[in-house]
């Protein structure tokens, strides 16, 4: 362990507690020891904590009710549990409740140092999973998502995060419906993403129902952090619609971000850049999977997506960038990393702290 790493530990016996807290110390880790579970659930709602060891037998309050208390608190945090009493009803009951381990006095110093080193790199990992966004790109047609939006979706996959694509018609103006689905489907699995295509008539797709319970229902399924869907700074009234069900739909979603479409009109205007360089091919390779489209739009051919990407980089960073009007963001704490915990759940500051575009 670390200097970085802090362990809050709670026992009533003041020789227990700081016998732990001294083991800890040695072995590199913050401890602090608090004799009163009601002081320690004072000091846990002021201070953020890598891990938690406490007796089960405590007067006021015991252990397993502590447990409860704290995880009230601060979600997620391991706690490993002591008694005297190595009985199988405790252990039972102690994991029941989602103790992360289970000690029996007197403790071993190896033990403690062994047990909360596990503990402390099961929260490193439940706070790396926390820091993964579910992302929800929304299109009315078959490659719009991908037009848009390609690139930033890829990097959003390979900073870990996972990626759904909802396509609400199949595009049958435009092309034959059933290749069309055949490519969107070919387009998800490049990147592994997962894909909901709906069958909304071409052209005519609704800002209300059926749209709208749709996108709600998909929402719900997915529970999305991020959404991405069309801006109403557009000509084509499928896009504009899809905008207006979205925001409805989606109202609940901490970050909503608009791309851009070939007939978006001079009125879009973005205020986040992402850069994408280094998934440009992916891109492209998404754009190329559409191939009933790629060889009759001209804006689907690479020097024109390029130049695209490279004429937004003038206002980001890089090379190449997609442009993103924000319609909201939010920030959310992702528990204590040794700063101050906060991740700003942005499209940019996600990409660029998370997966280095």
């Amino acid at each position: 362990m670390d200097g970085t790493v802090r362990v809050l530990v709670v026992d009533d016996d003041p020789d227990i507690a700081q016998y732990v807290r001294t083991v800890l110390h040695k072995a590199g880790a913050q401890a602090i020891a608090c004799f009163d579970p009601l002081e320690a659930l004072a000091l846990a709602a002021r201070e953020q904590f890598d891990a938690a060891v406490t007796d089960i037998e405590m007067p006021g309050m015991n252990g397993l009710e502590f447990l409860g208390r704290l995880r009230e608190l601060q979600p997620g945090l391991p706690v490993v549990v002591m008694t005297a009493h190595a009985s199988v009803d405790y252990a039972v009951e102690a994991l029941r409740r989602e103790a992360d381990d289970f000690m029996v006095k007197p403790v071993r110093r190896d033990d403690v140092v062994a047990t909360m080193t596990k503990a402390v790199e099961t929260g490193r990992a439940r706070r790396a999973a926390a820091r993964t966004q579910t992302v929800l790109a929304i299109g009315a047609h078959p490659d719009d998502v991908e037009l848009g939006i390609g690139g930033t979706l890829a990097a959003h996959r390979s900073a870990g995060d996972q990626v759904v694509i909802l396509t609400l018609s199949r595009g049958a103006r435009g092309g034959e419906a059933g290749d069309r689905q055949e490519e969107s489907l070919a387009a998800a699995e490049l990147i592994g993403a997962r894909l909901f295509l709906e069958d909304l008539e071409d052209t005519r797709i609704s800002e209300a129902d059926p749209t709208v319970s749709i996108i709600e229902r998909v929402v719900t399924q997915v529970q999305p952090t991020i959404v991405y869907t069309h801006s109403k700074n557009d000509r084509h009234q499928d896009h504009r619609a899809v905008h207006q069900a979205a925001l409805v739909a989606t109202r609940n979603v901490p970050t909503v971000a608009c791309f851009q479409s070939p007939s978006a009109t001079v009125d879009y205007r973005p205020t986040r850049f992402v850069t994408i360089d280094g998934f440009t091919d992916t891109k492209l390779a998404l754009l190329a999977a559409f191939g009933s489209q790629a060889g009759i739009r001209t804006y689907m051919q690479d020097d024109f997506v390029l130049s695209t990407a490279r004429y937004w980089s003038r206002y980001g960073g890089g090379t190449y960038c997609e442009p993103l009007e924000v319609i909201r963001e939010a920030s959310a704490v992702v528990g204590a990393t040794g700063g101050s915990g906060l991740t700003t759940s942005t499209p940019t500051t996600t990409l660029q702290e998370r997966s280095g575009v």
